[in-house]
């Protein structure tokens, strides 16, 4: 089934109407069968149809547009947003965030590395990007990006790589960015331009108190994660889709209740063995040498 098709029309669930662009063709039945997110890896829609299918989420007022927190019977649930704090909402208005998260931040401890990737890993991500259908179209259209973070395909994408950099540091600092540009990209026609495609994008920088940080300053232990998945289109306006598609945003938002906190890992070997004491900042490495595979101290 083609993905693309022209537009007829307005379509006021779009915002942006006109003979002259082209759309998202509507979620199949094939594509989107109810409100199950098992299948979802990524999906896409405009934002103008998410804010009007999640009001209790996302309030435009303005030019402020409010990320909600979530409602008191799911307080772990809601779409945390991951942004610069701008956009131009569908090339025409500028519009400022409030109550989204940074795409990229500093960490300095081990907690805040356990809280943020948490926090990446437990809920599904937001992203907002201008895209143009036609380069010679000056025409902007505002789409909502989400990330299926617990979809195992997804899952184990974003996990391998914040292991992997993990394991190739030696308690030195180190920066891992996730990408997301590429398989945005690949969704739309040929000819297609992401004005703001940057902002498909999060990173996270781990800060240590290393004296000689040589691979963070020659970028070795700078890395970029260009994650790949099946992107679902829930741009619709049938009020049966968009019942179906309302269903399958709440249902993907519900909280996510963990069964344990194994994933939580991992410093490398060198940042295992070195143990801190935070009153009195002294430091102590611990070694094991083995003789005929037999460990001794």
């Amino acid at each position: 089934m083609p993905r693309w098709r022209a537009c007829e029309g307005t379509n006021p669930a779009a915002g942006v109407g006109g003979g002259d662009c082209e759309d998202p063709s509507p979620t199949s039945s094939g594509e989107l069968r109810g409100p199950r997110t098992c299948d979802c890896e990524l999906a896409l829609l405009p934002l103008r149809q998410l804010l009007l299918l999640q009001p209790d989420c996302f309030q435009l007022r303005g030019d402020r547009l409010a990320v909600l927190r979530p409602p008191r019977h799911q307080p772990a649930g809601g779409f945390p947003v991951l942004s610069d704090g701008a956009l131009h909402h569908d090339g025409q208005r500028h519009c400022r965030l409030t109550g989204h998260l940074k795409r990229d931040v500093e960490l300095t401890s081990h907690r805040d590395y356990k809280d943020f990737r948490e926090t990446i890993l437990s809920r599904p991500l937001v992203f907002f990007t201008n895209v143009r259908t036609k380069n010679y179209s000056s025409k902007e259209k505002t789409y909502a990006f989400i990330v299926n973070t617990r979809h195992p395909k997804i899952r184990r994408q974003i996990e391998h790589g914040m292991n992997t950099i993990i394991s190739s540091v030696f308690g030195e600092s180190y920066k891992l960015r996730f990408d997301f540009q590429e398989v945005v990209k690949s969704f739309f026609p040929p000819g297609s331009h992401l004005v703001t495609g940057e902002d498909l994008s999060f990173s996270y920088e781990f800060k240590s108190d290393a004296l000689f940080d040589f691979f963070y300053w020659f970028g070795i232990s700078k890395n970029t994660v260009a994650v790949t998945g099946k992107v679902l289109n829930l741009s619709n306006t049938s009020a049966e889709k968009k019942e179906i598609i309302t269903m399958f945003l709440e249902k993907m938002s519900e909280p996510y209740v963990r069964l344990n906190s194994f994933s939580d890992r991992k410093f490398s070997v060198a940042s295992r063995g070195r143990l801190i004491s935070y009153k009195t900042k002294s430091y102590c490495y611990c070694f094991l040498i083995y003789y005929n595979s037999t460990p001794i101290i």
